[in-house]
Formats: structure tokens, C-alpha cells, sequence
């Protein structure tokens, strides 16, 4: 298991999320894991490894699979929650970060704010053939507008909070 220099597992923490970033992805594109390890010249089971958080993913790696997923590097990333320690020491916000990122939402989603966690949130749902073919079928609408109206018409079907 991988630690960070404090004695913690933050590092495998870290390589945990990404990885089952990557399953997601990969399998809401319907791709097996043998088409993903192809396109990057790497075995099926290094796949398994970097979706397991067994092995760390390195930067050029995940470069190569965001073009492969067809995602920014940053997709990996989204919903990561941050320990206490690992919280920069600064003076405190008062609004929105803007520079470099930009006030960003996650990846195809609803904005981050209000919405729950992985944490929260069933990974089963995630997993169901339902949600999968849901994702498929929204990402196969060839025009951008469409699929904005196609969210905002699921939105408003929700029960609100």
C-alpha cells in the first residue's frame, strides 16, 4: 500500500479514485479493458491494476488514457474529496476561485456544489446497465444544444432537495 511521507495512505487514497475514475469512463463508453490496454500498448491486467489503485497511474500514462477516454486530465480528478490535512493553509475564500481553472464543474454534470459525493452516492447506481446505457445514449446526441435540453428536461423531472 502506497503512503504518503506522514505515514498516511493518501497516495492510495488518490490512486483508489482515479482508477475507478477510469473504470467509470471506460465502461460508460462501453470499452473493455483489452480495447483500453491496446490503445495505450499496455496488457489487460495493467489496466486491472491501475483501475484497482494497485498501481499509481503515472502523468504521461493518464495523459494517454484522458485522450483515449476522450476526457480532460481533470475528469480523473472530479469529486475527490480532500482529507483535512491535505487542505493548503491560507487565508480563507470568500467566493469562488477564479484564475488558471476557472469556476469549473465536474465532468458532465450537474455543478459541484449541492451535489453529493461518490462518497454519498450508491456505486451500484453507478454500475447498473440502466445508468450505463442512460450515459451512452446522452453522448451519442451528435449536437451539444440537444444534449443541454435533454439535461435540463432530466433536471426538472427530479425531485428537487
Amino acid at each position: 500500500m502506497a503512503t504518503t511521507e506522514e505515514g498516511g495512505s493518501r497516495g492510495s487514497d488518490l490512486d483508489a479514485h482515479v482508477g475507478a475514475r477510469i473504470r467509470l469512463r471506460r465502461t460508460m463508453l462501453g470499452m473493455s479493458q483489452e480495447k483500453l490496454g491496446e490503445a495505450i500498448s499496455l496488457t489487460f491486467q495493467q489496466i486491472q491494476k491501475y483501475e484497482r489503485g494497485t498501481n499509481r497511474v503515472s502523468a504521461s500514462r493518464l495523459f494517454e488514457i484522458a485522450k483515449v477516454l476522450d476526457v480532460p486530465i481533470g475528469f480523473f480528478y472530479d469529486d475527490m474529496p480532500l482529507a483535512p490535512s491535505a487542505v493548503p493553509l491560507e487565508a480563507p475564500q470568500t467566493g469562488p476561485v477564479m484564475g488558471f481553472a476557472e469556476a469549473q464543474q465536474g465532468f458532465g454534470g450537474p455543478p459541484m456544489s449541492g451535489t453529493p459525493s461518490p462518497a454519498t452516492v450508491d456505486a451500484a447506481v453507478l454500475s447498473r446497465r440502466e445508468t450505463l446505457e442512460l450515459v451512452r445514449a446522452y453522448y451519442r446526441i451528435p449536437d451539444a444544444g440537444v444534449r443541454k435540453r435533454v439535461l435540463d428536461l432530466i433536471r426538472s423531472m427530479a425531485p428537487t432537495e
